[in-house]
């Protein structure tokens, strides 16, 4: 038995936008809700989001297969990354990339050898059914996917050496920190910072790999997908909580 199909990585070289929600309240319940509601990718987010080891093996059971679950790392931790797979992440988000020397190694803790480092434990753990799955070591590199955060100025200044990396899925450019890197913090909609994002997310496409942007504003994200972005984040389980709430008060 081969490790699961990534779906949401077949569909980012061949599919149609993949439309997601990025989910940060860290509750399994919250999760489940937001799964069922037709988003193609949720974001179990692992860096802003208090979200540890358990609480997101806990979401990931919660979602199951009824939408694709990417998981947020805090950062590019060997270790971290190795633990995300094993309780049965396919997708990782691996935020602050900033060279193609650190794609390379995210690439690497990513995979099993020979093409990576990632450590043989999967056996103990989700990823494998707890060894029901008999070809996963075989079989899970081909079903993993990488997409990569750029999110500063020096992200930017290396994006073709990043692109140039194999086994990157996708690159998401992360506006807000960029932004604020740009020094017009808070501020991720002005046009000299969409100037950037929108010429990176062009670059991103013609290197070959998929594109990705998470915005709240309807009229940039109707923008980025009519740009055809592979994969596209429109809210956020928090703001659309708080919107939906402050909506229903105002009214009465």
């Amino acid at each position: 038995m081969p490790a699961p199909k990534n779906n949401f990585k077949a569909a980012l070289k061949s599919g149609p936008t993949q439309i997601g929600l990025w989910i940060g309240l860290g509750d399994p319940s919250v999760a489940e809700l937001a799964a069922g509601t037709g988003f193609d990718w949720l974001v179990i987010d692992g860096e802003h989001g208090p979200n540890g080891l358990r609480e997101v093996l806990a979401q990931l059971r919660a979602v199951g297969s009824s939408a694709h679950p990417a998981v947020r790392t805090r950062d590019d931790n060997r270790a971290e990354i190795k633990q995300m797979l094993d309780i049965g992440a396919q997708t990782l988000l691996v935020p602050m990339i900033e060279s193609g020397e650190q794609a390379r190694e995210a690439v690497r803790s990513m995979l099993y050898p020979p093409h990576g480092v990632r450590g043989v434990g999967a056996a103990l753990a989700c990823a494998s059914a707890y060894s029901k799955i008999a070809d996963h070591l075989h079989t899970a590199n081909d079903e993993v996917c990488l997409l990569l955060q750029v999110e500063s100025m020096a992200g930017i200044a290396a994006l073709d050496d990043i692109l140039a990396v194999d086994g990157v899925d996708g690159v998401f450019v992360g506006p807000a920190d960029l932004a604020a890197d740009m020094g017009y913090l808070g501020k991720p909609g002005a046009s000299e910072v969409q100037a950037v994002v929108r010429d990176a997310l062009a670059r991103i496409q013609a290197g070959g790999k998929a594109a990705g942007i998470l915005t709240s504003d309807r009229a940039l994200a109707h923008g980025y997908a009519a740009d055809g972005v592979q994969f596209l984040a429109v809210g956020s389980d928090v703001g659309v909580l708080r919107s939906g709430l402050i909506s229903l008060r105002e009214a009465f």
